[in-house]
């Protein structure tokens, strides 16, 4: 017997939210600070990785250890938080949940305590059975464990799930619990990376949740 994948966990930023300009605005007040040069978004979508650290090492051309990638990540969200009431949804965002049958959440690399209300703000909350955030003071890591933690709390097995994020970081963590992925090309990731991963990869939120959906 087919399993079906009955719950839809979402990604936020550069998925839902579309906030892309606005985290290469803040990246480039942090390279600043630092006495890097500026990164287009273009340039941005094809370098950016996690762990961040390693990201801004090859931009800054040297090591970032623990003390100096914790004042780059404050300098980096304190810009995005003066700048965050600039970002909408992307555009199919609202369509794009409706669409889908089953059960939904909201999992974000982003602080939790920030997350929860800014999600509210935008009327998304009723969607969800739950919406996570990053529960730590320094943010950059890999997603994968904070997707297990997030599929505990709801009770459900992995294999019963698929995330729609916007980088490989989402698909790994989804490989990593036994889940499925849909990639998005609207967020923070160079499209001919995502569509090179073997994942499906779709350019509209809308589009994702059908292939979703279609997932064995």
């Amino acid at each position: 017997m087919t399993r079906t994948r009955r719950h839809l966990v979402w990604d936020w930023n550069g998925t839902l939210l579309d906030d892309l300009d606005l985290v290469v605005r803040a990246t480039n007040v942090a390279f600043a600070s630092a006495g890097g040069r500026a990164v287009s978004a273009d340039e941005h979508r094809v370098r950016f990785r996690r762990p961040i650290a390693d990201y801004y090492a090859e931009m800054l051309g040297r090591a970032v250890d623990d003390e100096a990638f914790g004042a780059l990540d404050r300098i980096f969200h304190d810009a995005y938080r003066a700048g965050l009431t600039s970002c909408a949804l992307a555009a199919d965002a609202t369509a794009a949940i409706a669409a889908w049958p089953g059960s939904q959440s909201l999992l974000s690399m982003w602080f939790h305590e920030e997350l929860v209300p800014t999600v509210h703000t935008y009327g998304l909350t009723p969607h969800f059975r739950r919406v996570d955030g990053l529960r730590a003071a320094v943010g950059g890591g890999h997603k994968a464990q904070w997707l297990e933690k997030h599929l505990a709390e709801l009770g459900l097995d992995g294999r019963d799930v698929v995330l729609i994020g916007d980088s490989l970081d989402d698909a790994d963590a989804a490989t990593a619990v036994g889940g499925a992925a849909v990639l998005y090309t609207g967020g923070i990731s160079d499209p001919a990376t995502l569509r090179a991963s073997g994942h499906p990869v779709a350019d509209t939120l809308t589009a994702a949740v059908r292939m979703a959906r279609a997932l064995p």
